[in-house]
């Protein structure tokens, strides 16, 4: 799959999920055949953009292959002036977000909250376009809820404007994370519109990434939820559409080594306070296959330190040998 004249890896993409896709996850995705890894969303207000959360959602690495860049506003203008100040930062594609269904989000109506003003939709889309010279991508829910669900609408407005590629959740707002994800509307809209669209919602399982693509037709599909603790997803999807087989799953060995790895990672870019807490929640998803009955999580979680999280770690895998 192209998206402008970037050629992606693999057609399997880590979607933007907001405190989760920073950095160090969207380098260990891609490292383990993430095709593009798309940043947490960005405000387009410039007001917050000195805050420490907004600087570090704006770092980028030279090793994540495609740098994507998700904006998040409701203002035409804003969100113009916020590509073009992330495209100056090495921005290489630019993706607004029309999908997000968190209440303080669309409170602003920003995020899937626009997908109920079609009109608006359209003026930001052009402003975004015109603002940029590179590709701009947009990520859409199927709707605002059941009774409004504008999916088709929405990609050719999109398509008319000169968005590069679509995203779409088969989900309404309204559905947020219940319940289960819909293809019917991603296979309309692939139908519908002739630019590159990615199916996105509940693909945990390689063979389920193969029954979506197949029967939405879609040219790529974005891996979220699913990749919480399971990173090496990307790797295990490639494999098994080009080969029809299952790549064994990691041996403890690596499992140790990629989980320990990242939460190095976590330590070094959020700095000990904070890096300390977000490695609570990764260490949590990582380790729901072993620990069902979360008595590791639940002591690990009451760490306060880098140096206690990181022996506490060893131990655990120490003792497992």
């Amino acid at each position: 799959m192209k998206i402008g004249s970037y050629q992606l890896k693999s057609n399997v993409i880590l979607a933007p999920m907001a405190g989760i896709t920073d950095l160090p996850f969207r380098q260990l995705c891609c490292r383990l055949g993430a095709g593009m890894a798309v940043s947490e969303m960005i405000s387009s207000n410039p007001k917050v953009w000195h805050t420490d959360k907004s600087k570090r959602r704006a770092v980028s690495g030279n090793d994540i292959g495609i740098r994507a860049v998700q904006i998040a506003g409701s203002d035409p203008d804003e969100l113009a002036y916020a590509a073009q100040m992330n495209a100056e930062k090495g921005a290489q594609i630019i993706d607004i977000n029309m999908g997000c269904p968190a209440k303080k989000v669309n409170k602003k109506l920003a995020g899937s909250a626009l997908l109920k003003d079609p009109a608006l939709v359209e003026q930001i889309v052009k402003s975004v376009v015109n603002a940029v010279d590179i590709p701009v991508t947009l990520k859409i829910r199927t709707g605002w809820c059941e009774n409004t669900r504008n999916g088709i609408e929405i990609a050719k407005i999109a398509e008319h404007n000169g968005i590069q590629s679509l995203a779409v959740h088969g989900r309404t707002r309204n559905d947020f994370y219940k319940g289960d994800a819909e293809y019917d509307t991603i296979k309309a809209i692939k139908k519908a519109i002739s630019i590159p669209v990615v199916a996105n919602g509940d693909i945990t399982t390689v063979e389920k990434a193969e029954q979506v693509l197949s029967y939405t037709n879609a040219d790529a599909i974005m891996i979220g939820r699913g990749a919480q603790g399971r990173p090496w997803i990307f790797r295990e999807i490639n494999h098994f559409l080009a080969t029809g087989q299952h790549l064994q799953a990691p041996l403890m060995e690596e499992f140790r080594s990629i989980l320990i790895e990242h939460v190095k990672e976590l330590h070094n870019f959020y700095g000990d306070f904070m890096g300390v807490r977000f490695a609570r929640k990764h260490v949590s998803w990582y380790m729901r296959q072993y620990d069902q009955e979360k008595q590791f999580r639940s002591i690990f979680n009451g760490l306060e330190s880098v140096e206690e999280q990181l022996e506490s770690l060893n131990l655990y895998f120490d003792n497992l040998t």
